[in-house]
């Protein structure tokens, strides 16, 4: 349970007397002097975004202007209501599969805090730092209020979604009272269990917050980009997701989003490199709540508007771009090689593009690569629903629809979980899936990445599982074909082959791929070769429109199975 925090593995490529911050009572420190070596400081999160400002602004990266509040600070107020010993007396024994004692813990330990007022002096130091942010600004900032605790966003272990996450936060008042929930957040039931599952000592754990000038993506777009293909862990492409407004329903999964794919190689050479554009529902955006009951409020997008790409071909080329120069970075940074998982926002006043957080992915970069496992199903049977999948293994069991997060106590270990969407606190529930299925979601929300690190497969973005799937029903949840995951009605056989690839030998001649389906280059890229290509042309076309070429022939007269004429099919093709 004592596993370090304070260092995220190689950092010896840091000048870490520059800018070095004098630690003495720092309860705030401006982001621009923050370094990856001040995690202990000021947490994973805020040195990422220190550290962007400091290196990558050169390169073009524009991170927002804001502060942090130190682990300094949290300790301070911790200590200066005694809160340590009530701490750990709640968290004593705790038993992180006991879904409702996680819970109930979890409230108390949240409520302590959220009783507890602010040391008078540190109260003043925060305020002291957002008037400075507003003087700046020349107005009262909306600031967004991000938690970032010393054991996130690291090399082997990400945290994603643990703390939260407060956004258009307006006035002094509402400052102090976003901060207090931010630090009651170490102590959700997501976060304590993913800190039991990992090893780290609770009350070793500090929280620093992130204080960040908003950026108006609620009148434009945001999203989450990686610098590789999260799926399969092929190196050479950047995956971005986007959609309208505030980049929180992206992240938690509350509606499906565009998807761009960029070829890193050829972009570096100066080419337009995008490979793919996939059009999500993108049927809400979150933006400001100007009536001011909320901070922030859901609005219907228009019919017309989520029929268009919510990133133009400039925006998305250019984040490529960033992701690149983010990863190339880091990984001198670290002395190996290291994937980023990014979130963008683009402002819809300036019309710039801002980077608002930064850590290495954990998944596919944690992977051994020298042991290549393949799923196959042996069997086939209906196929009940279709959605994006996650991860590339096969997962069988019984369905059981949850449709709200009070109704967990009947879920029984090894079903299948069912609902409409997930976010960081069903991870402990996901633990004991044996496959995941919602019908919201894609493919970079945290349910996503969650149920990566877990090792289950998921389909999301499924659209209605909820309402096609009933509780009891026997399944098998396939995600080992392609990027559209499957789910097969019964409990399918399956085989799994492993092959150590050090042990392969390699021959003389090169070793040329030519694969029919697009969606598989990626996965196939990972066998030893000397290259894959795209056998013929018809076949990226039939697997995009999911029709015969021939179909064009015949538009007129192109029907479904029930007779009747196929409009789905001919607006594909049109």
């Amino acid at each position: 349970m004592n596993q370090p925090i304070d260092t995220p593995q190689k950092i010896s490529s840091i000048d870490k007397s520059k800018n070095k911050i004098d630690t003495d009572q720092t309860w705030t420190v401006w982001l621009d002097k923050i370094k990856l070596t001040d995690i202990s400081l000021v947490g994973g999160k805020n040195a990422s975004l220190g550290e962007m400002m400091q290196n990558l602004n050169t390169l073009g990266v524009k991170v927002p202007h804001g502060f942090a509040v130190t682990t300094l600070a949290y300790r301070q107020f911790i200590a200066s209501a005694n809160l340590n010993q009530k701490l750990s007396y709640i968290l004593t024994d705790l038993d992180p599969q006991n879904v409702d004692d996680l819970f109930h813990r979890s409230s108390l330990a949240q409520a302590l805090i959220l009783e507890t007022s602010f040391p008078t002096e540190l109260e003043e130091t925060i305020k002291l730092a957002y008037r400075q942010l507003c003087e700046q600004y020349g107005y009262e900032v909306d600031v967004a209020v991000r938690s970032s605790a010393t054991a996130e966003d690291l090399p082997n272990a990400s945290f994603a979604g643990q703390q939260e996450t407060y956004l258009n936060v307006c006035g002094e008042q509402s400052l102090l009272k976003s901060c207090q929930k931010c630090f009651a957040s170490l102590f959700t039931a997501r976060a304590i269990s993913y800190r039991q599952n990992q090893g780290f000592d609770h009350s070793e754990v500090a929280l620093s917050i992130g204080i960040q000038k908003m950026v108006r993506s609620d009148l434009a777009s945001s999203g989450v980009m990686f610098s590789l293909d999260p799926e399969t862990g092929f190196r050479n492409a950047v995956l971005i997701s986007a959609a309208y407004g505030l980049g929180e329903n992206v992240v938690q999964g509350t509606i499906n989003p565009d998807e761009y794919m960029v070829f890193k190689p050829a972009l570096q050479q100066g080419f337009d490199a995008i490979l793919s554009k996939k059009l999500g529902s993108k049927r809400l955006k979150l933006v400001y709540d100007l009536d001011h009951v909320k901070s922030t409020k859901n609005l219907p997008v228009p019919k017309s508007e989520q029929q268009q790409f919510a990133l133009n071909d400039q925006d998305i080329l250019q984040l490529a771009r960033w992701a690149c120069s983010i990863e190339e970075y880091y990984s001198q940074v670290y002395e190996s090689y290291t994937p980023m998982d990014i979130e963008w926002a683009k402002d819809g006043m300036t019309g710039e593009l801002f980077i608002v957080q930064s850590r290495p992915e954990t998944v596919q970069s944690q992977k051994t690569q020298n042991v290549l496992r393949n799923y196959q199903l042996q069997d086939y049977s209906q196929v009940l629903v279709t959605g994006c999948s996650v991860g590339d293994t096969i997962g069988q069991g019984k369905v059981r629809v949850i449709e709200d997060f009070q109704s967990i106590e009947h879920f029984q270990d090894g079903e299948v979980l069912v609902t409409q969407r997930t976010d960081p606190d069903w991870e402990p529930l996901m633990q004991r899936a044996s496959a995941l299925i919602t019908d919201q979601g894609g493919r970079v929300c945290h349910a996503a990445i969650i149920a990566r690190e877990l090792g289950i497969p998921a389909i999301v973005g499924t659209g209605n599982s909820t309402e096609i799937l009933k509780t009891g029903t026997e399944v098998t949840v396939d995600c080992a074909e392609a990027e559209e995951g499957q789910v097969y009605q019964g409990l399918l056989s399956f085989k799994i082959d492993e092959t150590v690839l050090e042990n392969l030998p390699r021959p003389r001649t090169q070793l040329m791929m030519n694969v029919g389906n697009p969606e598989q280059a990626f996965r196939l890229a990972a066998i030893p070769n000397d290259g894959v290509g795209l056998a013929r042309l018809e076949f990226i076309i039939a697997n995009h429109i999911k029709a015969h070429p021939l179909a064009l022939l015949n538009y007129p007269n192109l029907k479904t199975a029930e007779g009747e004429f196929d409009s789905d099919l001919c607006a594909k093709l049109e």
